[in-house]
């Protein structure tokens, strides 16, 4: 009995030590603010998750262990403490898990609810970077209002820097996907679907439709490019923005062109 009892600490000591490791490993391959306050969040869950599961099961095959050669076994007597005990910490657990997704999911960068979004992740030194994004089967297109910038299938952003993307469609149910970056949103055509972002690392990150929308859906791919803010005032700079704002329509916007020419599937 002495080696169960040993045999389950050690177990309940190992999902423990598993659960400590975890929120170091995730944090150092976030790429955005979003995919770090998702991955905490993961990370909170797992520390309740990972003990209760670890004890359910203890309890059930020592149980099983224990009674499997009982070939008459009693009924359960009433136990009002042990009753109110689980009930208590069963409470204290759902309040813990409702308090901390609340938490994140209260935060902007997780769910935007609209244009003033922009707003409160807006800081002191910078404002936030805004990009209209629309889906058309089977192809993405990334306008720039403020820099009079167009881009088809690439969007480009900065790092260290909020970007809030105002997303929708022109035919029918899309949805942006960038896993990447832990971004995620239908684009629905009338309406605007709002996406706030930091991005914390440079680098290219698969973009993809995540509703299906025709026979073209596997092939609605796109690509996040993440630059430095230098990069990024480059790549503007190169596509003509600020030039003009209507005297020469093809002004930095050679790429859209090239995205729009593509015909897509019937």
């Amino acid at each position: 009995m002495k080696g169960k009892r040993v045999a389950s600490l050690a177990l309940f000591a190992a999902g423990l030590v598993a659960v400590a490791i975890e929120p170091a490993a995730a944090q150092s391959t976030a790429d955005s603010t979003t995919e770090e306050l998702i991955w905490d969040l993961n990370n909170q869950l797992l520390y309740i998750a990972v003990p209760i599961t670890v004890l359910v099961e203890a309890i059930l095959f020592y149980t099983v262990w224990k009674f499997s050669k009982n070939e008459s076994p009693l009924p359960t007597q009433e136990n009002r403490r042990l009753e109110i005990t689980w009930t208590v910490a069963t409470a204290i657990i759902l309040l813990f898990v409702g308090v901390a997704s609340y938490q994140v999911l209260a935060e902007p960068f997780v769910t935007a609810t609209g244009p003033e979004t922009a707003e409160e992740v807006t800081t002191d030194d910078e404002e936030a970077l805004r990009v209209q994004v629309t889906a058309q089967k089977y192809v993405w297109q990334f306008e720039y209002p403020e820099h009079g910038v167009t881009n088809g299938g690439t969007m480009v952003i900065p790092k260290d820097r909020p970007v809030v993307l105002n997303i929708t469609s022109t035919d029918w149910i899309h949805a942006l996907h960038v896993p990447g970056l832990g971004l995620k949103q239908d684009a629905m055509p009338g309406q605007s679907n709002y996406v706030v972002t930091e991005a914390t690392d440079t680098g290219e990150y698969q973009l993809y439709c995540a509703e299906y929308c025709g026979v073209g859906h596997s092939e609605m791919l796109g690509t996040v490019e993440v630059r430095s803010q230098d990069g990024f005032q480059n790549w503007l700079d190169e596509n003509g923005a600020g030039e003009s704002d209507g005297g020469d329509e093809t002004s930095g916007n050679e790429s859209a062109a090239n995205a729009s020419a593509v015909s897509p599937p019937n």
